[in-house]
């Protein structure tokens, strides 16, 4: 059983890691009107950014679906060993930090964050009013904020874990809309049975379970 009050992320731990999800996930600015004009990259949607963020700061969630890639993709055994890697060491509980269930899925507020980034000139919000309401989020990436992630991933070793999983997510999803993104996730049946307002509770046994059971055969030894 979780705590009722689970660990949260200090503020700096959050503006590292969204600062390397943006970095890495963004895509061109070409023909952007509303970028600024230090603009290198954009992620487009707040929807977008939580559900990554979500798998990042949730190494069992990552690790399910890393399996669900490899139950679909058989010939790439790197997948079931990332999945191994993660689910064999302490990371689904020192680097899990559980965002609550409301009405569209996992989500935290991440001014706070954010603000860090955009205060240093690395990264600039902007939205986009329907109706007279915020349609919708833009998170652009800055000259400085390309630069700083730039560093972190050549220059700082002790950062590498942020680096690896921001990456490993990125990579996993690309291709996928917002929405679809979003989807993926409710396939999960603990996540989608989570109720609204709860904290999104851990599935490390299932995915270790999960792990055993699509366990590849050993070299030379057919099943």
């Amino acid at each position: 059983m979780e705590p009722a009050v689970p660990r949260r992320a200090s503020r700096w731990q959050n503006a590292v890691r969204l600062l390397l999800l943006i970095a890495t996930a963004a895509e061109p600015v070409t023909g952007d009107a509303c970028a600024p004009p230090d603009a290198v990259g954009v992620v487009r949607t707040q929807v977008l950014l939580q559900k990554l963020d979500f798998w990042v700061r949730s190494p069992d969630y990552l690790a399910w679906e890393l399996l669900v890639e490899y139950e679909a993709h058989p010939d790439d055994p790197a997948l079931w060993q990332l999945a191994r890697t993660i689910l064999s060491s302490d990371e689904p509980d020192v680097r899990r930090y559980p965002m609550l269930r409301h009405r569209f899925g996992a989500f935290e507020q991440m001014d706070e964050a954010l603000s860090m980034l955009i205060e240093r000139s690395m990264v600039t919000k902007r939205h986009t009013p329907r109706g007279g309401q915020v349609g919708q989020h833009d998170y652009y990436l800055r000259a400085r904020g390309r630069q700083v992630a730039d560093t972190i991933v050549r220059h700082e070793p002790d950062l590498s874990w942020y680096v690896e999983r921001t990456q490993t997510v990125v990579s996993l999803f690309k291709g996928l809309s917002p929405s679809g993104v979003k989807d993926r996730q409710y396939l999960q049946g603990d996540y989608a049975d989570t109720p609204v307002g709860s904290y999104i509770v851990s599935i490390t046994e299932q995915a270790r379970g999960r792990l055993e059971e699509l366990r590849p055969p050993a070299p030379g030894r057919s099943w």
